[in-house]
């Protein structure tokens, strides 16, 4: 039993291959039936998300490069595309390469943002939708969820996801080190898609009030329906600013939208409490002025993208690490699979020579004539004992095999092959 992978990745291919190859969700469910027909894919999973198309599948070939490839020839006769326009983008993986790469991904090391927790719950969805459809069995269930465990356990031991690295995320881990965000009360000043998932960050870490407003008023009101928030008319964010502890600010505006005088108005109408403004904008809508201001921190654009450098750069040094477990984990399920499979066969051989023995027991009835129980016991125990020490040789040596990917035990599994389906 091989395992095998094939697809393309944002490290491989443009987005405009791996749109060419990408699975929808009710996609998936016939293209897993189609690959599972094939004479030795026996087990698969399809992965498809922006920034990466992969088949993971288990084959009774021991040829694991050719079973890969001939995943890639699926994914072109699938989507009807030109072999030689995937070569240079497609990679292929076996065995040990292809366990290490699934752990990697799983635990989000082979991610455009090293760390970023949302591929496990891809490869989690990816797996549940093929066992769903009835295409996974024993050994990818154990692959995935030895991947699943793997994950856990670079997040647990390493400081690979403890960072922020987005714009956005940096702007909420800056507001919840300034300020204590329970009870606070955010504005949006833009209603863009940077502005709505800091507001989703902030609500999660404690926001309780969100003030959204936008230069089209309908823009505002629908996204504060979506954020359970409220819209403010883009005339008016002004005389609201007093009320408000975070600015979030993403406005296509060309010039300064908030001015020191507005944020000293708005700090007398709060006895000087702080506040903090993150403008988001290119160019800047938050005049820099303000940072002269006491109890106001200013942040732009380029302050966030230096500290998501930075934290990139700690990810990347915590990366090492979380290498270091893969390869372990990695050579550990290699390892239990191989034994797994070496189990296999020597039950298949025992039941073969067992089989023989008594067969050819029956067989000799007729000579043997009429035994008593005595008799009858006495020629078992001696059958059992040549069955015993004509395979003994045989599983020793199977136990003493190397890996699970020896030739002795390739040979031994062909030959019992039949037997082992049968398991």
């Amino acid at each position: 039993m091989s395992i095998i992978l094939a697809g393309i990745s944002h490290k491989t291919a443009p987005v405009e291959i791996r749109e060419r190859l990408a699975f929808t969700d009710s996609q998936i469910p016939y293209a897993l039936k189609s690959l599972t027909s094939q004479p030795t894919v026996t087990e698969a999973i399809i992965l498809s998300t922006c920034n990466r198309v992969e088949i993971i599948a288990s084959t009774t070939n021991n040829d694991g490069e050719h079973s890969a490839a001939r995943l890639f020839d699926f994914l072109c006769t699938y989507h009807g595309c030109k072999a030689e326009m995937l070569q240079k983008h497609c990679y292929s993986l076996t065995g040990l390469a292809a366990i290490n790469h699934i752990f990697s991904v799983t635990a989000s090391l082979d991610s455009m943002v090293v760390g970023e927790p949302q591929i496990t719950g891809q490869v989690k969805e990816a797996f549940q939708l093929s066992r769903q459809a009835g295409h996974v069995g024993h050994t990818l269930t154990r692959l995935m969820n030895r991947a699943f465990a793997v994950a856990k356990r670079v997040r647990n031991e390493t400081g690979i996801g403890s960072s922020a690295v987005s714009i956005c995320s940096v702007a909420v881990e800056l507001a919840r080190k300034v300020l204590s965000l329970n009870g606070t009360t955010v504005m949006l000043l833009g209603a863009g898609e940077m502005a709505e998932l800091a507001a989703k960050h902030l609500l999660n870490y404690g926001a309780s009030k969100i003030l959204i407003a936008n230069r089209t008023y309908e823009n505002a009101v629908k996204l504060a329906e979506e954020l359970n928030g409220e819209a403010v008319r883009f005339e008016d964010f002004e005389r609201r600013l007093a009320e408000v502890e975070v600015v979030i600010c993403s406005t296509g505006s060309p010039s300064f939208l908030i001015l020191p005088a507005h944020v000293k108005h708005a700090l007398a109408s709060r006895q000087n409490l702080p506040m903090m403004l993150v403008d988001i904008s290119v160019p800047r809508n938050i005049d820099p002025a303000i940072n002269d201001l006491d109890n106001v921190f200013l942040f732009n654009v380029d302050d966030l993208e230096s500290i998501a450098a930075a934290n990139l750069a700690e990810r990347e040094r915590e990366a090492v690490r979380a290498e270091a477990i893969i390869a372990e984990e990695t050579e550990r399920f290699a390892a239990a699979l191989a034994e797994g499979d070496t189990n296999a066969v020597i039950r298949a051989f025992r039941q073969q020579a067992n089989l023989l023995a008594f067969t050819e027991l029956e067989r000799s009835r007729k000579r043997l004539g009429d035994l008593t129980e005595d008799q009858e016991e006495a020629l078992r125990v001696m059958l059992n004992s040549i069955v015993n020490k004509f395979t003994q040789p045989v599983i020793k040596q199977l136990r003493e095999s190397e890996d699970g990917h020896s030739t002795y035990l390739k040979a031994w599994r062909g030959f019992y092959h039949r037997n082992e389906e049968k398991e």
